[in-house]
Formats: C-alpha cells, sequence, structure tokens
C-alpha cells in the first residue's frame, strides 16, 4: 500500500515540495552570517573570500562529472550524495571555527561545499520530471515548479531572519549545527522515499567519454554561437561581483550600522536581499516592455546597477545603503529572465540542459579571481573602496553585450 502511495503524481509532489523546502531551510540559515563566521574564525577578508573562492572552484571541476551521475546512476543517488557531503562539510566548516583552523582546512571544507551543490545541480528536478511522467501526470509542470518557488521563497526568507536571531541569542555556530541536522534529515527522507522512477540507470557507462561528449556539445552549441559566446564572456565580470556584492554585504552594513555584533540585523538584512530577488523577478515582464531588445535592457540594467554600487561605496548612512543595495538586487534579478530567454533562443533544445550549465560554470568562475581580489582591496583600504573596485568590474561586462548586441539574433527582438 505505501509502495503503491509513492507512485502517485500527488505524492510525488509532496516529497519535491518537502526537500525543496530543507535544501533552502537549510542553505538560508547561514546566509546572513557566513562571512561574519569566517571573520570571526580569525581569517582576513582575502582569506574569508578566498575560501569562497574554493568553493567556486569545486563548483566549477565538479559539475559536468556529478552531472555525468545523475544521468547515469541515477537522481536518487545524486540527491543522497550532495546531502551527506553538504552535511559532513558544513560540520568541518564548524570543526574549522572552532579551532580557529589553518586556511588549507577552509580551502578543502569549501571544496566539497562546492561538491556537494554540484550533487544537487538538477538532480531534483530531473526525479521530478521523470516520475511525472512515469506516474501519468495530467497537471502542468510550470504549476509544481511555480510552487516549489513560493516555498523555497518562503524558506529563505524564514531561514535568513532565524539564522541571523538564533546566532545573536546563542553563537555564530548553532545555525552551522542546524544546517546539518536539517541536511541530514533531508538525506533520510529522501533515502527512504525518493525513488527512479522513469528512469533506469545504466550499469557500464564510461565516465570519461560522457564528459568529453557534454564538454563538445558545449563548445559546439555555446562557445562557437557568436552572440552566446559573448553574453557568456560577459558574465564573468558580472557573477563573480554579484557573489561578492551579497557577502561583503553582512560584515559592510554591519559597521555602517555600528554594531558588529548585531547578527539579527545581519539575518534581517540577507532576508531583504532575499526580497529583492523574489521582487526583480515579478518586476521582470514590466522591465521587458521599456525596451526592443534584450541586449538593450541587459546594457542599461549594467550601467544603472553600476552607478548603484558606485553611490554604495560613498555612503556612510546604513539606511541608504540598505536601500540602494535592495535597488540593485531588484533590478540584478529582473535582469537575469530576461539574460535567460536570450540565450534560449538560440540554444537547440537538445542541448539547453548542457550549454546553460556551461554558461554557469563560466559565470563562477569570475569568482575565482574577482571575491579574493575584493577582500584584499577591502582589507587594505576598506569596504566601501571594493564596492567602488566591484562597480568598475562589473561594467566590465558592458563591451561583450553591445558585441552580443551587434550580431540582431534572433532571440534579442522582444516581441
Amino acid at each position: 500500500m505505501f509502495k503503491k502511495l509513492l507512485k502517485k503524481p500527488q505524492s510525488i509532489q509532496t516529497i519535491y515540495l518537502y526537500l525543496v523546502l530543507g535544501n533552502t531551510l537549510a542553505t538560508s540559515f547561514i546566509w546572513g552570517i557566513n562571512t561574519i563566521f569566517l571573520l570571526d574564525a580569525g581569517l582576513s577578508n582575502f582569506e574569508a573570500f578566498l575560501a569562497n573562492a574554493f568553493y567556486t572552484i569545486g563548483f566549477v571541476i565538479f559539475e559536468v562529472p556529478t552531472g555525468v551521475i545523475a544521468d547515469t546512476l541515477g537522481r536518487r543517488v545524486s540527491y543522497l550524495l550532495g546531502s551527506l557531503t553538504l552535511a559532513v562539510s558544513t560540520l568541518l566548516y564548524l570543526l574549522m571555527w572552532q579551532i580557529h583552523g589553518p586556511f588549507i582546512g577552509w580551502a578543502l571544507s569549501s571544496l566539497l561545499l562546492g561538491l556537494g551543490y554540484t550533487f544537487f545541480s538538477g538532480a531534483l528536478e530531473a526525479w521530478l520530471v521523470d516520475a511525472l511522467h512515469a506516474t501519468n501526470f495530467k497537471g502542468n509542470l510550470d504549476g509544481v515548479f511555480a510552487k516549489g518557488q513560493i516555498i523555497g521563497g518562503v524558506a529563505m526568507l524564514i531561514g535568513s531572519v532565524l539564522g541571523g536571531v538564533i546566532a545573536q541569542f546563542t553563537n555564530l555556530g548553532i545555525p552551522y549545527i542546524l544546517r546539518s541536522l536539517v541536511l541530514l534529515i533531508n538525506f533520510a527522507t529522501a533515502f527512504l522515499l525518493m525513488k527512479d522512477l522513469g528512469f533506469s540507470p545504466r550499469k557500464s557507462v564510461n565516465y570519461l567519454k560522457e564528459m568529453k561528449g557534454i564538454l563538445k556539445a558545449s563548445i559546439d552549441n555555446g562557445v562557437k554561437v557568436t552572440p552566446v559566446k559573448w553574453l557568456m564572456i560577459s558574465s564573468i565580470f558580472i557573477t563573480g561581483v554579484s557573489f561578492y556584492i551579497f557577502y561583503a554585504l553582512q560584515p559592510f552594513l554591519l559597521k555602517l550600522y555600528g554594531d558588529e555584533k548585531a547578527y539579527t540585523v545581519a539575518g534581517l538584512v540577507a532576508a531583504i536581499s532575499a526580497f529583492a530577488q523574489v521582487a526583480g523577478g515579478f518586476s521582470a515582464p514590466y522591465i521587458r516592455k521599456v525596451f526592443t531588445t534584450r541586449t538593450t535592457a541587459l546594457i542599461a540594467g549594467g550601467i544603472l546597477t553600476g552607478v548603484i554600487l558606485i553611490l554604495v561605496s560613498q555612503t556612510n548612512n546604513f539606511w541608504i545603503a540598505l536601500i540602494l543595495i535592495f535597488i540593485w538586487g531588484l533590478i540584478f534579478a529582473a535582469l537575469s529572465p530576461i539574460r535567460q530567454a536570450y540565450l534560449n533562443g538560440l540554444i537547440p533544445s537538445a542541448q539547453r540542459a548542457t550549454v546553460l550549465s556551461f554558461d554557469s560554470l563560466i559565470g563562477s568562475s569570475g569568482g575565482i579571481v574577482t571575491q579574493p581580489l575584493l577582500g584584499k582591496v577591502a582589507d587594505m583600504y576598506s569596504y566601501s573602496a571594493s564596492y567602488l573596485i566591484a562597480a568598475l568590474i562589473q561594467m566590465g561586462a558592458l563591451p561583450f553585450i553591445y558585441l552580443a548586441k551587434k550580431q540582431k539574433a534572433p532571440s534579442d527582438k522582444i516581441k
């Protein structure tokens, strides 16, 4: 009876939504305090953001190999490995904080975090789609994903605030313990309830050949397509800066606030940043109506967000900085679906997931250099100076977006 229940579309959706809730809640517990946590462990800004860069390196290195695992051994196996790896690497983070460990320990822990998230990447969504098809789901997939987004958004806001409040009244390590516990609960839930329906694992696989095939498809349908190439290169300047802006926001705004131990405020700031992302998503359809081409919208947005970061670097007022960062986050989020629509219109359906994953890798690679560089600027001068440099780096994307615009790609025109 129980096995039959797990093969019903409604049960599949319930499991999916529960796992999304747990994943997002676990992740958001530390969003508002992560950089403060690293600095409290004795790391400099340069070392803290270099640790973040090692996370990015792990993400870049392992994205393709773990994607092959999900597509061969199974989505369930990939998800379970992701939950366990993230729980263990989070506990390693906690240990390094307690002993004020050497940087090599932080680097290895961050690499493991990157590995953990690549196991998650796409595996849960692929499991959902396969399982719903296998159980003769008659509804709309968009509706299921929308429910997941709503639950994820609520969990993000709650987790960010709770993480800050809990750290305020206990210590910075407790949110990391809670994160590991939630991940282990998700592991147990997935182990018992998550079955690979509509997907048959392949027993014998040449992993090297699989990875070469993925890389070739990414190059042929991505880098070799000129407008796609230019937009991918532009993401190197944007994505790495966005990582730094978010994580440096925690100590930067607390310094402006006048109390660097106000962890509750840090949690609220993270929640406001998350709300800006949600608001930006809702704003995208209205913003696109102002422009006739998508690249024009991206160029205008790039200029405006750059100017906002310059203004942030020049203010000493907590509330003004917070409002400016909210606007920056809103515009940044609103531009994301416009950029996605441009790229998706130029990528063949069969290679879409592969090329979009490759685009994510290229963008993330920018953070490997940008984060420690900006962290060093913050050490040598100030957070304000690092935000000014961040604005200039971000504007480095504009010439490449302009080159994409000159290609007059079919997907550039807004209809």
